[in-house]
């Protein structure tokens, strides 16, 4: 069997809005945040699922709730947070280069390695408990793009180059199978 999961990425905040890469910081969503959080159950077609997880940022929590609130149980989940950029939460969008942390901590923070680290954890965890079920996950670009690593077999490198958010290539879900 398998765990199929649909990947969502929280709604826009007012931090995207201003290049301002939040990281660890709760963050708020947008006017525009909020209203592709209440537009996305209209885009997600017939998908269903048996739990969603989310991050246990706030921007997150709240993106989750607003699509999925009283539909069907939320768990939060600390190990889908996006990377602590450490000194570099709240910086400029252009000072936070993912190439440069693969390996190396952001300073006094950490490295998509970490990230990696931490969504293997969970999907260890999902494949004990949530085999052969659907799962919605909503959360942060760094965990998606080690999923990209962990269940597509990308290197990191690949998953940065390849990141749909360079082309501005937004989709309603992003379907993953964990084996």
């Amino acid at each position: 069997m398998a765990v199929r999961i649909t990947y969502f990425v929280h709604g826009t905040t007012t931090d995207n809005e201003q290049g301002i890469a939040t990281g660890q910081a709760p963050g708020e969503l947008s006017e525009l945040g909020i209203r592709q959080s209440e537009e996305l159950p209209g885009r997600m077609g017939d998908r269903s699922f048996d739990v969603v997880f989310c991050s246990d940022l706030k921007r997150a929590i709240d993106s989750a709730e607003i699509v999925f609130g009283g539909r069907l149980p939320i768990m939060r989940d600390r190990r889908l947070r996006e990377c602590n950029y450490g000194d570099l939460n709240g910086a400029g969008e252009g000072d936070v280069r993912y190439p440069e942390h693969i390996e190396t901590p952001f300073p006094n923070g950490e490295s998509l390695k970490d990230v990696e680290w931490m969504v293997r954890s969970f999907l260890e965890s999902l494949r004990k408990e949530y085999d052969g079920k659907s799962v919605a996950i909503v959360a942060h670009r760094a965990p998606q793009l080690a999923l990209e690593v962990l269940i597509n077999r990308k290197t990191w490198e690949q998953a940065i180059e390849e990141d749909w958010r360079k082309r501005g290539a937004w989709q309603p879900g992003w379907e993953y199978v964990l084996e």
